[in-house]
């Protein structure tokens, strides 16, 4: 089982990117899914959340309103659509699945309530 993130790059202040998360070996289509980030130094913390049927979105503070996570269950696949960009949101990114809950609306905002990560993909924002 595999979830490869992808999308992450280099980018200016206002920019936006869109990330991608691809599962492979199963399928999450009945799980939650989410991102995290994590930057140098700091403990890895939620980005966005997003439920089994796209039902329900959670984000982060810090990114309510300029970051969109959605997921198309027909691709094993979530995204994570950023826009104006800060250089406070460098950070390596990963996209997680948690198998544990499945078909409920309710999403872990806790890296330890997901069991399957992705290797992460580094967004740098220049100033």
């Amino acid at each position: 089982v595999q979830l490869q993130a992808s999308g992450g790059g280099l980018v200016q202040t206002g920019d936006s990117l869109r990330l991608s998360c691809a599962a492979s070996g199963r399928t999450f289509s009945s799980n939650p899914m989410g991102w995290f980030r994590q930057a140098p130094g700091k403990e890895r913390e939620f980005v966005a959340a997003i439920s089994w049927n796209s039902g329900r979105t959670y984000y982060a503070d810090s990114v309510k309103g300029r970051f969109t996570i959605s997921r198309d269950n027909t691709r094993n696949t979530v995204y994570l659509q950023m826009n104006r960009l800060k250089p406070e949101d460098t950070a390596v990114y990963y996209c997680a699945a948690d198998s544990r809950r499945y078909y409920v609306g309710n999403v872990g905002k806790a890296p330890n309530e997901y069991d399957y990560w992705g290797q992460g993909t580094l967004v740098t924002v220049s100033s």
